[in-house]
């Protein structure tokens, strides 16, 4: 009999998960809208950039915008030169960016493992399938922009381990893209693993001081790109954003970071959650036995150099959310990719395996959610229909009843079902309350607005969200509870907007209004001397 081919078993595996991934872009594209506040402000900063042609200093609502660097902002726009200003390019970044961290992470466990091609063919199926990567696989962030730019680092890194000098011009520009992507913390999950060269490196490179000096040249060259665009950017945007994007912003978030604060150990209790479903699965646990290979296995010694240091240094970073660790998830799908490819299957199928147990499982709570978060969560919660949770159960069903020689590779089955459960989670998500968060009318109603002369000004913390969606021409000025008494008596026929969550301000009062997030007809806009008068009534 033929041995397999190794290669047509990888080509095999990427047709499925190229046909997923389409799956998944076109599910977000058709049903969720932009999400409030974090992708509607980031469009709305490549908004104003494009529309000022300022492509130096990013500007969120005619304000100068210091809080991420703007590789992210130079990616949207490029599409934008391309096909024109539209929202369907830059929410394809992401999932593009996704793909592309899939292909590095298999190559990377091909450098690794060259003689154990199934850690290779796995390793992509298990990032893919972490329902933390599922859910940001389509939203407009900087994280997986970040992930791809450690995952290039990383590649560099190996191969300047094994003496190839291509390895540190690599390593130099992911440094420099990770730079321009999300600032200094590219360092914090690049630097460890290049400085603990001597732990993981099989071939040794000459001395070790030639290796800290090249490293340090790595880390002055990405220093040198991103400065290319941050000296220039500090003379221009004035001597407050040269502070922020020179010091104020990391400063803030490393030693005292005003948003997301929490105990050193957080991040412990959080791993399980970023290593969802496998954590669950008890096969790729068994080989843990032979973890005794530690020191023979220069990948799992790379790995653990990656991932210790990396979580150390970010449990001691004040501001802590678990899609901080995203660049840190490839390291980990690949250590469990390692265990797969030791591990032996059952001689028998248990019944049922995890994925049908995911199906059934996440079905039901689906079909529950309803009843049990009534009305507690957001107002639509109840409108979410049983269809997308009979759907998962039917699924989890098949699972068990369909013969063995019919279902997919264990690994392959897993992912599968946490891309199905994920698909079928947001379908029933956003068919009961997507219209809740989409901001796309409102936004255009109040461009309507300024095409006819009124100002519109807005109570509370604005963050843009209406600027990209409206194609805004001018900025929406921001008020609280003491300036808007000031500049209504200015304005009286002007118009301000405020979130009413608690729904003070009676409908018939107001000239517009919507649903937002969790409050039915929470986003009004009224008349300035009618906001007054029913705030003074109140």
């Amino acid at each position: 009999m033929k041995a397999a081919d190794p290669s047509h078993d990888l080509r095999t595996r990427w047709g499925l998960l190229l046909i997923y991934w389409l799956l998944l872009v076109v599910a977000a594209l058709w049903l969720r809208p932009l999400i409030p506040v974090d992708e509607t402000r980031y469009l709305s900063v490549a908004w104003e950039m494009w529309r000022n042609g300022d492509f130096l200093v990013p500007h969120l609502n005619g304000e100068t915008y210091a809080h991420k660097p703007p590789l992210l902002f130079w990616l949207m726009q490029a599409g934008w030169w391309v096909f024109g200003v539209n929202e369907i390019w830059p929410r394809l970044i992401t999932p593009l960016l996704s793909l592309a961290c899939l292909y590095l992470v298999q190559r990377l466990a091909q450098r690794l493992w060259p003689r154990q091609p199934r850690v290779a063919a796995t390793a992509p199926w298990v990032l893919f399938g972490s329902i933390v990567w599922l859910l940001f696989f389509t939203l407009v962030q900087f994280d997986l922009l970040l992930v791809f730019c450690t995952l290039l680092g990383m590649l560099g890194l190996v191969d300047a381990g094994r003496g190839k000098s291509a390895g540190w011009w690599l390593l130099t520009l992911a440094m420099g893209l990770g730079l321009l992507a999300k600032g200094p913390v590219i360092l914090l999950h690049l630097l460890p693993a290049g400085l603990l060269g001597p732990v993981w490196a099989d071939e040794r490179p000459g001395h070790w001081g030639g290796w800290y000096g090249r490293l340090f040249l790595c880390v002055a060259g990405g220093a040198a790109m991103v400065l290319a665009w941050a000296v220039p950017a500090g003379l221009e945007g004035g001597e407050a954003y040269r502070n922020a994007i020179f010091w104020g912003q990391t400063a803030n978030r490393v030693v005292n970071s005003f948003a997301h604060r929490e105990p050193w150990w957080w991040y412990l209790p959080m791993l399980p959650v970023l290593l969802l479903p496998w954590f669950l699965w008890p096969r790729l646990w068994k080989p843990l036995g032979q973890l005794k290979a530690f020191r023979k296995e220069s990948g799992l010694r790379f790995l653990a150099s990656w991932i210790l240091p990396t979580l150390v240094l970010f449990s001691l970073v004040s501001g802590k959310q678990i899609k901080y660790l995203l660049p840190t998830l490839p390291a980990l799908a690949l250590v469990l990719a390692w265990l797969y490819a030791q591990s032996k299957p059952s001689r028998r199928r248990r019944m049922p395996d995890l994925a049908a147990l995911m199906l059934l499982v996440s079905g039901l709570l689906l079909l529950a959610v309803p009843y049990v978060a009534y009305g507690d969560i957001a107002w639509w919660i109840p409108r979410i229909s049983p269809l997308w949770g009979g759907v998962l159960l039917g699924a989890g069903i098949l699972a068990l009843l369909l013969p063995e020689d019919l279902l997919p590779q264990e690994v392959i089955r897993v992912a599968s079902a946490a891309m199905f459960m994920v698909l079928c989670v947001q379908s029933a998500m956003m068919g009961a309350g997507g219209g809740a968060y989409d901001l796309r009318e409102i936004s255009q109603q109040i461009r309507r607005y300024q095409d006819q002369g009124l100002q519109l000004a807005y109570i509370g913390k604005y963050h843009g969200q209406f600027n990209f969606l409206g194609r805004l021409q001018h900025p929406v000025k921001r008020l609280n509870d003491r300036t808007v008494h000031v500049w209504a008596k200015k304005h009286p026929k002007d118009l301000v907007i405020i979130n009413d969550v608690k729904g003070k301000l009676p409908l018939a009062r107001t000239v517009y209004a919507t649903d937002y997030r969790g409050s039915p007809k929470a986003l009004k806009i009224l008349q300035a001397n009618e906001y007054i008068k029913l705030v003074a009534g109140s």
